[in-house]
């Protein structure tokens, strides 16, 4: 199954990834968008730009087109569309055939989110960014307005209590 994990920077997901991979050893890891394109060299400006997360959210689709059968994603293409939301000149209907094609072929995505009280610390310049991108890609995944059809679970608490729930749900989703 291809699972994906989605939610704003500094939430956990990589941390989650990793816990989930060591109980899952035949399943591949796909590192993040903006790592793959880092180890690349691309250059992405600091802070993001919108062209940065076009990049970001071209290269996912792709990875996800590309993905075999047992893999976990650090990331979904859905993150990079909440990103790139929080700009006034983007436009979901340019991009949604690839995201329908792509998100369609996932079986489960697990939603990280911010938790009150936030487990993470995080400079403050962050706080704004991070908190907007929950607000929308919660809804974005978790309401599924676009009709991607995709099973979903978010997870609360600590990492070990995190991947207890995305293995109880792998479980009950192969009875």
């Amino acid at each position: 199954m291809r699972i994906a994990f989605s939610g704003t920077h500094r939430t956990g997901k990589t941390t989650l990834v990793e816990a989930v991979a060591r109980h899952l050893p035949r399943y591949q890891v796909c590192d993040e968008p903006y790592r793959e394109l880092e180890d690349e060299g691309y250059e992405l400006s600091d802070p993001p730009a919108v062209e940065d997360f076009e990049h970001q959210l071209r290269r996912s689709i792709a990875t996800l087109v590309a993905a075999p059968a047992d893999v976990l994603l650090d990331r979904c293409p859905l993150d990079f569309v909440a990103y790139l939301e929080s700009w006034d000149d983007f436009d979901l209907d340019d991009w949604i055939d690839a995201l329908r094609d792509s998100v369609g072929r996932l079986g489960l995505i697990v939603v990280v989110p911010i938790e009150r009280p936030d487990r993470v610390v995080v400079p403050s310049d962050e706080v704004r960014l991070r908190r907007l991108v929950d607000q929308r890609l919660r809804p974005l995944i978790l309401d599924d307005p676009h009709g991607f059809e995709v099973a979903t679970l978010e997870v609360t608490g600590t990492v070990a209590q995190r991947a207890d729930q995305v293995l109880r749900a792998l479980t009950a989703r192969s009875r």
